[in-house]
């Protein structure tokens, strides 16, 4: 599906701009239209007057050319924590006590690269990790006068997650690090949609900051609200995986979902000519937050239990062909609480070319029962783009 949608918006794009360039800038007699370049150019006007609409043309200006097509570079890293307690008597006698874990997957700062494409600040983008583990990055932008819109999905995968084990064992306090080799990489998936609302509208541009479709021409801020949904998944229910499931208190597969919203102020900065340097900061409340989480039952599970009650049993003719299956799937929901949004960008327009640097910090959390984590990601985009 992404695929086929990058290609159907990249034909859409290519018709157009052959059209249009085959005819000097106008396009073909009505009559000889065709009705698929007929609704395409009808979407176009929409989107040119909901640009334009009530816009002052002293603080900003739209370029002619109303397509953007832009090269960019991502550099990225998540650092997912993750933490469960385990009763370390039920499965290896009474002399371990309750066993805490902590693995961490810190990815190493990743470098993506791709690109966007848009009309008017309606677009797509797409970013493929270049060295390094796999990963990709898909992003969609629906940006007006006065409201935005953004989704951005994040992948990647990590087979040897750090991981602290401490407690009792063998009747000592046992403390130690280590990496953990896991058959089956751990999958991680999260997924950002941030919208906003701004009171002002009329001269401040968010779109000149972050797709330079617009472009600001003086300085102004403006009061906005906003709403940001986040959802995450961490996946590792693979059977060959089923002693890092057991070690993680019979948990495979996690996800949360988190709505928030929030009031803040964004300032663009316009220093001299073709330069704007914007922020924006906002305080945010998440009225919904819920976590599942997915438990497995193992027969290396069953086989420590039946070996702490059996010590002289036989070991099974091959103990690595591990078998998980499900035995419950739980959800709970959490309280309200408070998260914040930063964001900077430097941007710098030349005619019809544009540069611009970008970059985002999010941290989200989460608890079910004696399992809990926390996700830290940023990213950082360069991306250098032509006005068609």
């Amino acid at each position: 599906m992404r695929y086929t949608g990058l290609c159907l918006f990249l034909a859409i794009l290519t018709l157009n701009i052959t059209v249009y360039a085959q005819d000097d800038g106008n396009y073909p007699d009505p009559q000889k239209r065709s009705g698929f370049l007929k609704v395409a150019q009808k979407i176009g006007s929409t989107i040119d007057s909901m640009t334009l609409k009530g816009v002052d043309r002293r603080y900003i200006e739209a370029p002619e050319k109303p397509w953007q097509v832009i090269v960019q570079g991502n550099v990225n890293q998540s650092d997912l924590k993750m933490k469960a307690v385990i009763d370390g008597e039920e499965l290896f006698g009474e002399t371990f006590g309750d066993i805490t874990l902590e693995p961490r997957i810190k990815t190493k700062p990743s470098s993506y690269i791709g690109f966007w494409t848009g009309y008017r600040g309606y677009g797509i983008g797409y970013s493929r990790n270049v060295g390094g583990k796999e990963g990709s990055l898909f992003k969609f932008g629906a940006v007006g006068g006065s409201y935005g819109a953004n989704l951005r999905i994040h992948n990647f995968k990590s087979d040897s997650p750090s991981i602290r084990m401490y407690g009792k064992m063998l009747d000592e306090w046992t403390d130690f690090s280590n990496d953990y080799l896991l058959n089956n990489p751990i999958s991680v998936r999260t997924v950002f949609v941030d919208a906003y609302y701004l009171f002002n509208g009329k001269r401040f541009s968010y779109a000149a900051a972050y797709d330079q479709s617009v472009i600001q021409k003086k300085s102004v801020g403006s009061l906005m609200v906003g709403a940001m949904y986040f959802h995450s998944r961490v996946k590792y229910d693979n059977s060959s995986d089923a002693d890092f499931i057991m070690l993680m208190n019979d948990v495979g597969k996690m996800k949360q979902d988190q709505m928030s919203f929030g009031t803040g102020y964004a300032y663009n900065l316009v220093p001299c000519k073709g330069l704007l340097v914007s922020t924006l900061a906002m305080p945010m409340i998440t009225i919904y937050d819920k976590v599942s989480v997915w438990k497995y039952n193992s027969n290396i599970r069953d086989f420590f239990i039946q070996l702490r009650k059996n010590p002289d049993m036989e070991v099974f003719d091959d103990l690595y062909d591990y078998k998980i299956w499900q035995t419950d799937e739980l959800s709970r929901h959490g309280k309200i609480s408070f998260n914040f949004d930063a964001r900077l960008s430097v941007s710098y327009n030349i005619r019809d070319w544009f540069i611009c640097a970008y970059g985002q910090f999010s941290t989200f959390s989460y608890r079910h029962g004696s399992s809990k984590g926390k996700l830290n990601d940023w990213y950082v985009n360069a991306s250098v783009g032509l006005r068609l």
